[in-house]
């Protein structure tokens, strides 16, 4: 009888540990932090305007795939992420590495292992929203 007994408390162990490892995955999901620094009118150019802005990824977090209306300029500040082009290979960019992405070009980003800052400037038509997903 202690055997059985014994056996099934270590199997509540095991359930036990199971639940919590699972709830605290549930619990570290990736994190995307998105932040918009400025906006100004771009000078001589109608309808356009100048975005900054900063996303900060946790670990393996994913930016879904999107477009925007208008050009975009970013640099890695910080960590490293994978930068997906749709049409093109994934491309590895660390801490210092600049990219492009045109008008119109489907585009996401995965944060490293150590999690990423990104900064961009979006230069983009004024008054449409800054990112529309892309499927």
């Amino acid at each position: 009888m202690l055997l059985w007994g014994q056996a099934l408390a270590r199997g509540c162990l095991v359930v036990a540990a199971a639940l919590s490892l699972s709830a605290a995955a549930q619990g570290a999901k990736p994190q995307i932090d998105r932040a918009i620094l400025e906006r100004h009118d771009q000078s001589g150019v109608a309808g356009k305007e100048a975005v900054l802005g900063t996303v900060t990824l946790s670990p393996g977090a994913v930016v879904a795939l999107h477009t925007h209306p208008g050009d975009e300029a970013g640099y890695i500040v910080k960590g490293t992420v994978v930068w997906k082009v749709r049409g093109q290979p994934d491309k590895t960019l660390k801490a210092g590495d600049s990219f492009f992405n045109p008008r119109g070009s489907a585009h996401s980003i995965v944060g490293g292992a150590d999690g990423a800052t990104v900064f961009s400037t979006w230069i983009v038509d004024k008054g449409k929203p800054l990112v529309e997903p892309a499927f």
